[in-house]
């Protein structure tokens, strides 16, 4: 089961990521969790990618395209993953395709979770992470139990840079014009559905447990 989520920053797709890939027990491959991880050690790779995140651009191709493809090809992906992030443009769309021909592989389904822009926004905004321990929270919906701590660890939870509301309209900006071409681009190979991702988190899971259903019904 070789699975994308798309959507807009904001739109849930961490969230329906974890909940698909602890039901179906396959790996949850976010480039943005990858890119954290290469920032917080301080690697090559994540000072020039933090150069792109910090202005709310979207990360080179190239680099993008080399970390995805590493780590595609690690054993727990042989039977199935859920791809998180990657591909934001028609040329990684191309190159993930070279890459699973590759293996002998293909994208199974594509989710697009369809949000409103203000409620991306106000999601955002209110969104609070912790560094130590990666933990995420949201004081709208669901905020830490004391102000401003990390239940998971007690480190203190911060508003990240590319989550203050001036980079989110610019991020949204971007995945109007670079990411929605793929939504036409996955229509065209009749792998791709929507989701309504106004709803709250478990109603959103519910319809997406529903089209992967589907989907082991054809195989």
């Amino acid at each position: 089961m070789r699975l994308l989520i798309m959507g807009a920053p904001g739109a849930g797709k961490g969230t329906q990521a974890k909940l698909i890939t602890e039901k179906y027990n396959i790996p949850h491959i976010s480039s943005g969790d990858i890119f954290r991880q290469e920032i917080k050690d301080n690697t090559k790779d994540g000072q020039l990618a933090n150069k792109y995140i910090i202005k709310g651009q979207l990360v080179p191709d190239d680099l993008t395209i080399s970390v995805i493809s590493k780590r595609l090809q690690k054993e727990d992906c042989n039977h199935g993953f859920l791809l998180d992030g990657f591909p934001r443009t028609i040329k990684q769309a191309h190159a993930l395709d070279q890459l699973l021909a590759k293996l002998n592989l293909k994208l199974d389904l594509v989710i697009n979770l369809n949000v409103s822009k203000d409620l991306i926004i106000k999601r955002l905004s209110g969104r609070r992470v912790c560094l130590k321990c990666g933990a995420t929270y949201n004081l709208n919906t669901n905020p830490p139990k004391k102000e401003g701590i990390c239940d998971r660890c007690g480190d203190t939870i911060i508003l990240r840079d590319d989550d203050k509301e001036e980079t989110v309209k610019m991020r949204l900006d971007v995945y109007e014009n670079q990411t929605k071409p793929l939504i036409k681009y996955y229509s065209d190979q009749k792998i791709l559905v929507h989701v309504d991702g106004n709803l709250n988190f478990r109603d959103t899971f519910k319809e997406v447990v529903k089209f992967i259903g589907d989907l082991d019904g054809k195989h």
